[in-house]
This record gives structure tokens, C-alpha cells and sequence, in this order.
């Protein structure tokens, strides 16, 4: 079956460069890209006690505003050198980005998103653009890789996927990690920082290290440790020495700011984003 992939666009620089992203990362497989621009019209909000309908002037404005945008961006994808692996559609739809997104998994039996991580109302000194975090939070169904600013595609070659091994892993969760690293050769770096320098794993974590092991097994990649640090920092300055390609981790709570590791993480190294992220889903 094709790789079926969701690219939300607001049209900006930013979501153009997602796409080329995910035309990069999955080069090699049959792949049908679903582009995808959510509109709301222009002093409305889906929240109002008065929503625009079908044929009212703000509707039809906001309406016609997203399909030339997205027959702009068509005719920019249409631009770059063809992959007959690769096929195309587009959808607008009068909707909020999350709920938008949601009933494209479940008309299209979507893989995986990719989108940008700012977007055209995107004040630099937000940690992501917050259509990003709102998918992260409140989709569930499928990953969402976040790509940077200004970061151009190269095949990942080495992905940091930090953990505490507090709860148990399954194949499926990680499947996807394990697909871009194999479709790249990628090392995955496997990364647990323990704040308490000893290092030292309770029976309940050795067991979920060793089941991420024979998950991970056949996969090429390396375990660490890290003591005595801030996880925040510490994830920063081993991305940095390893010349990391890529980072994924696990949103088990999927409460993206709540978790152990998102909220220092995702702030710390969210200001300034150097590398895309994969970010994964627990199937609880």
C-alpha cells in the first residue's frame, strides 16, 4: 500500500518548505501527498454563535482566497523535478486546522504529517508555530514530523529518540522511526539522561529498556547515558556533538508541554529549532 502522507499548509515559505521535506524523506517509496489548507473567514471564528455558510460574502472571500492559494502552491510543487512515485491532491475545506487534519486521517487512512513549524502569523519568539503544537497535542491518531524554519532537506543520517524507559514500548509505536531510519541508513541514537548521576535503572525500567532493545533489534543504533544533567540541555549538547539529523521522542500523555521530557525539551530546544522532529504516539 502507498505511503499516504498529510501536508498542512497555510501557504507560507515555511509549509513549502514541509513539502519539499517530505518529498525528500520519502523519495524512494510510492507515496500519495495529501495537501491540506484549513480557512476560516476573515472576523469569524468556528466558535461564533454566527458562522458564515456557503454562499455568504465572507465565506465565498475566504473560500476563494484558499483555492488560488492552493492552486499557487500546485503549480510550485509541479516545479521541482517529477517522481512518478509520487502523486499529489489537495483539499481546502471551511474548518479549524486540528479538526481539518482529523478528517483527513479517517477519509484518507493518513500515514504520517509533516508541516512546517511556523507559519505565516508565527512571532519568532513562540517556541513552535501553534498550529504545529496544536496538532501534536491533540492528534493521536498518527505521527507528525515538525520541520524547522529555514532548514533545508539532506537524508538524516544520525536520529537522537531520548527516553527515561518509565513505561513499556510497542512495535507499533515505533514503526516509524524505525522506517526513516531504514529508508536512510539512518543510527539511531538512543538517549536516557538520568538527573541522579547514579544511572542506576529499576527492574520496571530494565525491562522496558530491554523490550525497546529487541524492538530496535536488526536496526542499526547505539544506547547512551547521560548523568548529572539537565535533560533539556543535555539532549541540546549530545544532538550537537553526534550531528543529529533528526529527533524523535515518545508523547506518552499526549500532553505535548507535559511530559517529563516535552516541556524542558521542546522549550529549550523549540526557540530555535535547528532539526526536524519526529514526534511518535503511545497506542493507549
Amino acid at each position: 500500500m502507498n505511503k499516504r502522507v498529510l501536508l498542512p499548509t497555510d501557504y507560507s515559505k515555511n509549509s513549502l518548505n514541509a513539502i519539499n521535506y517530505a518529498q525528500g524523506l520519502y523519495a524512494n517509496i510510492e507515496c500519495d501527498f495529501y495537501l491540506l489548507n484549513a480557512y476560516q473567514a476573515s472576523g469569524y471564528t468556528l466558535d461564533s454563535m454566527m458562522v458564515p455558510e456557503p454562499g455568504e460574502r465572507y465565506y465565498e472571500m475566504a473560500k476563494t482566497s484558499s483555492e488560488k492559494g492552493m492552486e499557487k502552491l500546485l503549480a510550485q510543487v509541479k516545479i521541482q523535478p517529477e517522481n512518478h512515485k509520487h502523486r499529489f491532491h489537495s483539499k481546502c475545506t471551511f474548518n479549524s486546522l486540528v479538526e481539518a487534519v482529523r478528517n483527513m486521517i479517517a477519509d484518507k487512512d493518513i500515514d504520517i504529517i509533516v508541516m512546517g513549524t511556523k507559519g505565516v502569523t508565527d512571532s519568532k519568539d513562540r517556541i513552535f508555530g501553534t498550529n504545529t503544537v496544536s496538532v501534536m497535542e491533540k492528534i493521536k491518531e498518527c505521527p507528525v514530523i515538525g520541520v524547522p524554519e529555514g532548514h533545508f532537506y539532506s537524508n538524516p543520517k544520525t536520529i537522537a529518540f531520548p527516553t527515561d524507559y518509565k513505561t513499556a514500548f510497542k512495535k507499533s509505536e515505533i514503526k516509524h522511526l524505525l522506517e526513516v531510519a531504514g529508508l536512510h541508513n539512518a543510527l539511531i541514537h538512543v538517549v536516557h539522561i538520568d538527573k541522579n548521576k547514579d544511572g542506576k535503572l529499576n527492574s520496571k525500567e530494565k525491562a522496558n529498556k530491554q523490550l525497546l532493545e529487541d524492538i530496535l533489534h536488526g536496526a542499526d543504533y547505539e544506547s547512551h547515558f547521560l548523568s548529572s544533567v539537565d535533560v533539556a540541555k543535555g539532549i541540546n549538547l549530545f544532538m550537537e556533538s553526534k550531528n543529529c539529523d533528526m529527533i524523535s521522542f515518545m508523547n506518552r500523555r499526549h500532553l505535548f508541554f507535559g511530559s517529563i521530557l516535552s516541556n524542558p525539551l521542546v522549550k529549550e530546544i523549540g526557540y530555535d529549532p535547528k532539526i526536524p522532529i519526529l514526534e511518535l504516539n503511545d497506542n493507549k
